[in-house]
């Protein structure tokens, strides 16, 4: 449907040329060679007729009677000239080396010397080569043939997905294992699926035409025809082919390369859905990403591709668990980091409630270790993730304990170890300890609704008042985490813990507004090593109305110095952090990966004014456990 809908428009192309360019230019403007007269729009039998009456004596005299081979000469020789001293005709310019649109002129007489003419172009003997032509007049399109070219496409396009559901279904349910497609048969099956893309292709490009009326540009929104294009002409095809790997590997790169191709060209021209090729493009490069055994750095390769665009994806929709669970496959090893992503899968406003499966291929190897074997992880890594896969799943309660020791044991250490490289893995722990406070975003769970849905924006909100409300688990995790803290906290003069204390702060401000919530929390919370550490830092603070103020510090930086930190990327989403950036934040942030997460200079700055900024304003909020005295510009713990 698609070539024949494109051989159609190229035919009505060539014949609208052909009607313009006669409508434009009606002839050939010939001059005789013998008497240098000129013959508007002669022929060659125009040119026969002038010849043979206006000098016959020439043809008798060369040929004889009626010899056709000197006219055929004369006119071949006429129409040479033609092509080198003439250009397309103008309204209103003559074409460059005489001739033109006024036949009143005299002609040379054919004893006088050829003259070169002044051209409206330039003077006579210039290279022409850069002229600029105007564009011919096109017609808009109208309405109704936009609506008649819409409806034609769709309708080849219904024909096509029908075909392709109908052969999809028809080899998923093959189960014989003997029965293996031919290579001509795959180069069909792709064949097919790619006429489907092109459809697609041809819709959007229709549908979404600019001067299409509203009605028609809602057409590809109403019939779900962005989803419909990944699920039958990509999806199904892509899992036909992968569940018959190892023989249709050279197939499925074929068609994976053919789709990214497809989906960077709607990405280009079809705006409106920019979101799903984003999306659409990091799972084909996830696709592309797990097939590739052989060659490690094309797996990177592609690997990078898909976290890319997902990360752009989760910029433009940081509320979507999806593309954090997404993300999570893509960054392993790394355990810290895949269990920050699983985990903020599961604690935004949109949760993948897949990923609670998912998070288990990481956990099980783990909690199942056995003190003998070998870990890919260090000995800290491995114990904080064991730890938060016995409360995330319940299973061996009795290695706990042991683990959290062996965790906290080791990780000042780990910190000195790795001094400026533990920036990033500081907000990653202090985030998960979070989620797993907040019950790794179990809808049931108290403190999760409490953080949902606050009791001032609630009607008959349940007051998490009592521990036999809250889950064992939950109950570990506050332990851990303030376990955690009285480690960290006592590093004075280490700005690499400054991106943990930003993040725990963060969510401690959000519980001051949850008392019920906060009075278990804060309990244990190291509030007078917190106050140690905001009086040390406070010392460099030059202004103190930007921490003592009402406003969000980056709101009074300019330029570069109010481009977000890491770890507000890494928050960003998050239920306890929508309220703490100002509005305009993430305006105009178009960064890739490692620029965002780009560790600067200035930036241990920022973090200490933020760290001391949130300190203000949870001693403001909350008396109880910790306070501020602006005279003196020193915090007390009220509680520890």
């Amino acid at each position: 449907m698609a070539e024949s809908i494109e051989k159609g428009f190229n035919s009505w192309l060539r014949k609208s040329s052909r009607r313009t360019s006669r409508q434009q230019n009606p002839g050939y403007l010939i001059r005789c060679p013998v008497c240098s007269n000129e013959l508007q729009n002669a022929t060659e039998a125009t040119f026969d007729k002038h010849i043979r009456t206006d000098h016959p004596d020439l043809i008798s005299k060369e040929r004889g009677k009626g010899s056709s081979t000197t006219v055929s000469d004369l006119w071949s020789k006429a129409k040479d000239e033609v092509s080198r001293t003439t250009t397309p005709n103008r309204a209103g310019h003559p074409p460059p080396g005489g001739g033109g649109g006024d036949s009143s002129q005299p002609s040379p007489s054919k004893h006088q010397p050829a003259r070169h003419q002044e051209s409206a172009y330039g003077p006579p003997g210039e290279d022409m080569t850069s002229l600029l032509i105007k564009q011919p007049e096109t017609k808009p399109i109208s309405q109704e043939q936009l609506v008649a070219e819409v409806k034609g496409i769709y309708a080849g396009l219904i024909m096509v997905e029908t075909k392709c559901i109908e052969v999809d279904n028809a080899q998923n349910a093959q189960t014989d294992a003997t029965h293996k497609l031919n290579d001509e048969q795959w180069q069909a099956l792709i064949a097919l699926h790619r006429t489907l893309l092109h459809e697609h292709h041809d819709f959007f490009l229709a549908s979404q035409h600019p001067s299409a009326a509203p009605a028609l540009r809602r057409l590809a929104t109403k019939y779900a025809m962005p989803a419909r294009m990944w699920r039958h002409g990509i999806h199904s095809f892509l899992e036909l082919l992968r569940h018959r790997l190892p023989g249709s590997l050279e197939h499925m790169l074929t068609f994976i390369y053919l789709a990214y191709s497809m989906m960077a060209l709607l990405y280009e021209t079809v705006p409106a859905f920019e979101d799903t090729w984003i999306e659409c493009l990091g799972d084909l490069g996830r696709y592309r990403m797990a097939i590739e055994d052989d060659d490690v750095r094309h797996r990177e390769i592609w690997t990078a591709v898909s976290r890319h665009w997902y990360s752009k994806a989760s910029d433009k929709s940081p509320t979507t668990g999806r593309l954090y669970h997404h993300l999570a496959i893509l960054v392993r090893p790394n355990g810290f980091q895949q269990l920050f992503y699983y985990t903020k899968s599961l604690c935004v406003a949109i949760q993948f409630d897949s990923a609670r499966e998912s998070v288990m291929t990481l956990l099980d190897p783990i909690m199942a270790l056995g003190p003998n074997q070998v870990s890919r992880f260090s000995a800290t890594e491995l114990e904080f993730v064991r730890c938060h896969g016995i409360m995330f799943s319940k299973k061996f309660p009795e290695k706990f304990e042991k683990s959290t020791d062996d965790f906290i044991d080791s990780l000042d250490n780990f910190i000195a170890r790795i001094t400026r490289h533990f920036v990033q893995p500081g907000y990653w722990i202090g985030m998960i300890a979070c989620c797993a406070i907040a019950g790794y975003g179990n809808e049931r769970h108290p403190f999760f609704e409490a953080i949902r849905n606050p009791l001032s924006e609630q009607q008959g909100g349940q007051q998490v008042d009592k521990l036999d409300d809250v889950p064992k688990e939950t109950m570990d995790a506050i332990t851990l985490a303030n376990r955690t803290h009285t480690v960290i906290f006592q590093r004075y003069g280490d700005n690499n813990i400054l991106p943990y204390i930003h993040v725990t702060l963060v969510f401690m401000y959000r519980l001051a507004f949850l008392p019920e919530v906060n009075s278990l929390v804060a309990k244990e919370f190291p509030w007078k090593l917190l106050a140690l550490m905001l009086n040390y830092l406070v010392d460099s603070v030059k202004d103190f109305e930007r921490i003592e103020g009402e406003a969000f510090p980056n709101e009074l930086e300019k330029g570069n110095s109010r481009r977000p930190l890491p770890e507000d990327y890494a928050m960003r989403g998050l239920l306890w952090a929508d309220d703490y950036f100002s509005a305009a934040h993430f305006d105009g942030e178009q960064r890739d990966d490692d620029e965002k997460y780009m560790e600067l200079p200035s930036m241990v700055e920022s973090r200490k004014e933020r760290v001391l900024y949130l300190g203000c304003r949870i001693a403001t909020i909350g008396e109880q456990w910790l306070r501020y005295d602006r005279a003196e510009h020193l915090w007390t713990a009220n509680f520890d």
